[in-house]
């Protein structure tokens, strides 16, 4: 398919531009209208293979499922906001029951909120009632939001907090981005130089363990660049937090919910969290955010921490719903995420093979992260170069994201079609030699 770029779809585009603040649109012109099955439409016809999930928001493709629709919409008919924070209603706590059984043994407090910032904003303020301590520690190229205390562990790029500061009380350590070792070293050679770093540096020359009261971690890095980390690097970080009293918090917004092909991302390091938060996917396209903390860390008061939609009843009736059909359909995501994360990976590192613009592909399930540099040798990012692989795969019929300074996520629904699967491929595999062969001509 060849996309048209219609005179509709530039008059939203420019509507766009005169009244509302400026956001992250890049210039994918994607004016999107419907979903159907494993594509996108927008409001000329235009229609796009998904690569994308709108942000790993639709994990199970975009119409859901019929349950989540039609729960939705009984619930809409009903009631749709109870003031769930001041008052009660089952929907919530029923939901809330079904979620806890997600999650290892001991925990039993859930807190509902409408996004994954304001998730990550509930586990900074839990984490520093119960420890009774004020710094957080992050890591280089997280993603955790862009509110001003989530913000303050973010630490991507230098546009999200840009003349934001002061920011509260944090310190970043280096992540284990081992394609780009922060610490100019060699994995696995570096015997994990960067949690050495944390040790004999950040907590004995920049803040003392015994102030800090959380760690918070991504499982896998998102919007920093897919950055899949060696399964020692998050079990000597639990290690870390178990040494020193503080508590460890997993970033699930975007990893979790069945994306890596386990509900519970960090799960694949074999390392269990304190405090967990997710979004996106929870919601099945309504905005949704969950905290889920274990149940020996304690309580809130009376008013300490509220909000006024969390518990939105139409939110839950969707969340609620989707929860069940991923508990009926475990094995089956699992596997899928599984075996489409293996057929992608393989087709990408065949590419490679071919293509000096692709310096490195990683993931776990179905979050793949490739990454486009000048060359391999140097590992200079090509910015210009990933940029013109999105919009050439999108003028072809292929919807994907950016993510880090050079690389792309590759996040389809896990219930994508393998035939539709191999036509993304396909659209992105020509994208890259297009681009490629421009540059050839250009040298």
């Amino acid at each position: 398919m060849q996309y048209t770029h219609t005179s509709k779809i530039a008059n939203v585009i420019k509507r766009d531009g005169k009244v509302l603040m400026t956001t992250t649109k890049g210039d994918i012109p994607l004016v999107a209208e419907r979903g159907e099955g494993d594509f996108i439409y927008d409001i000329s016809g235009n229609r796009f293979v998904d690569f994308s999930s709108f942000i790993s928001v639709y994990n199970f493709g975009v119409n859901s499922t019929r349950q989540v629709r039609d729960a939705i919409k009984r619930q809409v008919d009903t009631l749709m906001h109870s003031a769930f924070t001041d008052y009660y209603a089952q929907a919530p706590v029923a939901f809330a029951e079904n979620l806890i059984t997600m999650f290892p043994s001991g925990f039993g407090r859930v807190f509902f909120s409408n996004s994954g910032t304001e998730a990550n904003e509930a586990a900074i303020k839990f984490s520093r009632y119960f420890s009774r301590r004020q710094y957080m520690m992050g890591f280089y190229n997280a993603f955790h939001g862009r509110t001003m205390g989530a913000l303050s562990l973010t630490i991507s790029k230098g546009v999200q907090r840009g003349r934001f500061g002061p920011f509260g009380a944090a310190v970043h350590a280096p992540y284990a981005y081992c394609y780009r070792c922060p610490l100019g070293k060699e994995y696995p050679s570096c015997a994990l130089a960067c949690v050495d770093h944390i040790k004999k540096a950040i907590l004995s020359k920049e803040v003392s363990p015994k102030e800090v009261a959380a760690i918070f971690m991504e499982p896998v890095q998102g919007e920093g660049g897919y950055i899949v980390p060696p399964k020692e690097f998050a079990r000597e970080i639990r290690a870390i937090a178990d040494d020193n009293g503080i508590i460890l918090v997993s970033d699930e917004v975007q990893a979790g919910y069945m994306r890596t092909g386990k509900f519970l991302a960090m799960d694949n390091f074999g390392v269990k969290a304190d405090i967990y938060t997710m979004a996106k996917a929870v919601g099945a396209g309504l905005p949704m955010g969950v905290t889920v903390t274990r149940k020996s860390l304690g309580d809130m008061p009376l008013g300490a921490h509220s909000n006024t939609f969390g518990g939105n009843l139409a939110a839950v009736a969707g969340a609620d719903a989707q929860l069940r059909y991923v508990k009926s359909h475990m094995a089956s995501l699992a596997s899928q995420a599984s075996s489409k994360g293996a057929l992608i990976t393989k087709r990408l590192r065949a590419m490679a093979n071919s293509n000096e613009l692709i310096g490195d592909v990683r993931g776990l399930g179905l979050m793949i992260g490739v990454e486009f540099v000048k060359d391999r040798k140097s590992k200079e990012p090509a910015v210009k170069e990933r940029d013109a692989v999105l919009m050439e795969s999108f003028k072809n019929g292929l919807v994907m994201l950016p993510c880090g300074e050079s690389s792309i996520r590759i996040i389809p629904p896990l219930t994508i079609s393998i035939q539709h699967l191999r036509q993304g491929l396909d659209i992105l595999e020509d994208a890259i030699e297009a681009v490629a062969k421009k540059d050839r001509k250009g040298s």
